[in-house]
């Protein structure tokens, strides 16, 4: 098997335009800067990409470059992009100019471990343009039983994103450009059913529908093959999208570094 070479990651730290109330709440200018353990979540993500070998570059989508200039120096180059309109598009304009593969993550999944970045690389049997990760119900409950997501419940089993992607090829722009079309049509739910096709959001709704059937569909409407990759540890699953999540990623920091103290 070739050396696949060094890889870019993506940190995506960008604000919304209305600013983000945890944010305010903890009088920042960006989420990804409440800290965790002491840390800002940023550095937190950016440390545990720089531990994985294979990651020769870090990218961070974010409107003030000065965040990422007084981050600690790091074991490979991390510089800051223009974070645009929404996530996706952060990716697609990223996507566009380094080219792939890109490994995507988000600078509030302050519980990051350079052990799953690997898992998902170890995973990669070059089949697919992009890779998704995943987590189980049962990985996530056992590893935080008091945690609230929101779960993908299909025929086979209950899943939790993982906010960590990798885009094997260039066929993976098709994946981000369907992710800007779903971002557009989430306040117009008739829009986005209409998108993804009523007999299949119906499977859905019925219990009916499996995970690779679904992931199937969306691959024939972006144009590229998807695969979901099954994180071990359900802890990957949890990020900070709410004030309870920063108190349980806080615990499970707090936990860890009593565990494992640096």
């Amino acid at each position: 098997m070739t050396d696949p070479g060094p890889l870019t990651a993506l940190v995506l730290a960008g604000s919304r335009r209305e600013g983000d109330p945890m944010a305010r709440a903890a009088e920042l200018s960006h989420k990804a800067l409440i800290p965790v353990g002491g840390l800002a979540m940023l550095e937190r993500v950016v440390s545990a990409l720089a531990a994985v070998p294979r990651v020769g570059r870090i990218l961070v989508a974010i409107e003030r470059p000065d965040i990422v200039a007084a981050l600690p120096p790091m074991r490979v180059p991390v510089s800051a992009v223009k974070a645009e309109e929404g996530p996706s598009a952060s990716v697609a304009a990223v996507l566009a100019s380094v080219g792939a593969p890109l490994l995507v993550t988000t600078a509030d999944h302050a519980l990051l471990r350079p052990e799953w970045v690997q898992e998902l690389l170890d995973a990669d049997a070059g089949s697919a343009d992009a890779l998704l990760c995943l987590a189980r119900r049962a990985s996530v409950m056992a590893a935080a039983p008091d945690t609230v997501r929101t779960w993908l419940r299909f025929s086979d089993d209950a899943y939790s994103g993982c906010n960590l992607f990798l885009l094997r090829t260039p066929a993976a722009a098709g994946v981000v450009s369907l992710w800007k079309q779903l971002e557009a049509d989430r306040k117009r739910p008739l829009a986005l059913l209409g998108r993804l096709g009523y007999g299949y959001v119906l499977r859905y709704r019925f219990g009916w529908l499996s995970l690779r059937s679904a992931l199937a569909r969306l691959g024939r409407l972006c144009g590229a093959r998807l695969e979901p990759v099954f994180l071990r540890d359900g802890e990957a699953a949890i990020d900070v999208d709410k004030p309870s999540d920063l108190a349980l990623v806080r615990q499970l920091v707090a936990k860890r570094e009593t565990e494992h103290p640096r």
